[in-house]
């Protein structure tokens, strides 16, 4: 392999783990993709998506 490859894969590499890392650190701070912003009671969608 060639360095622009090498470089080129290290940094698709880096982005990948920086939004997976990012993903798990919001997950584990209560933040998701949920529209109702965690308040569960609020929202009628959200039963389906934080189960009890």
């Amino acid at each position: 392999m060639n360095v622009p490859t090498i470089i080129v894969a290290s940094v698709v590499l880096v982005v990948f783990v920086a939004i997976v890392g990012r993903g798990i650190y919001n997950k584990l701070h209560g933040k998701g993709g949920c529209s109702c912003g965690g308040d569960c009671g609020a929202c009628g969608a959200c039963g389906s998506r934080h189960p009890k």
